[in-house]
């Protein structure tokens, strides 16, 4: 609402209200202004204060949410830690046991061979005597007599069963003479001077 005066000297309406209403309105709105520059920090919009303060809320939130952890979740960690540590004991007793029996086997299967081995040269050990002596008795035995041919021929198969026996064990009698000795395939027992064999060689 406006209100108008009369003027005494120019006998004009002067509208007092409306400039005391705008000037009262600057006023106003410039104190208003200054009021809000003396909140905001000097170089910083309302903008960017509203912006930070949202910042600084979201940064505490997780800080309240990590307050309150479940304390069944901590639970289920731990037990889930134990089962893994008990199943990588469990793990390395199965690998040891396990290590453990194939050393076993692998000694019993060396043993069991020294042992086959051990009694089959001692087998043939007391065999060979026989051998070398059926085969002596066939050198010395007069063949051209016929009285003597049923010995002979007994003597004969007797030595021939014997050395099949040998045979079935892996045992090869080795027969050559005069051949140079092999230290791989001979076993020197003596060593005998002869005009019909050189030096260094199988006699018999």
């Amino acid at each position: 609402m406006t209100i108008w005066l009369r003027s005494l000297e120019t006998r004009k309406l002067i509208p007092i209200i409306s400039e005391v209403s705008e000037m009262n309105a600057k006023k106003n709105a410039e104190k208003f202004m200054s009021s809000k520059e003396q909140k905001t920090p000097e170089g910083q919009a309302p903008e960017e204060i509203i912006t930070e303060q949202h910042d600084d809320v979201e940064a505490v939130e997780p800080e309240v949410s990590a307050e309150q952890v479940d304390p069944r979740d901590e639970k289920i960690a731990n037990l889930e830690a134990q089962l893994a540590e008990a199943q990588k004991r469990e793990r390395e007793v199965l690998l040891r046991a396990k290590a453990d029996e194939d050393n076993l086997r692998r000694r019993t299967e060396l043993d069991i061979e020294k042992a086959h081995k051990f009694a089959l040269e001692k087998f043939v050990n007391e065999l060979l005597p026989v051998i070398d002596s059926l085969d002596r008795a066939l050198e010395v035995a007069d063949k051209a007599n016929p009285d003597m041919a049923p010995m002979v021929e007994g003597i004969e198969l007797t030595l021939k069963s014997m050395l099949d026996v040998v045979r079935k064990f892996g045992v090869e009698v080795i027969g050559d003479t005069n051949v140079p000795l092999d230290p791989n395939v001979h076993q020197a027992i003596a060593m005998v001077e002869s005009e019909d064999v050189a030096a260094g060689n199988v006699l018999a």
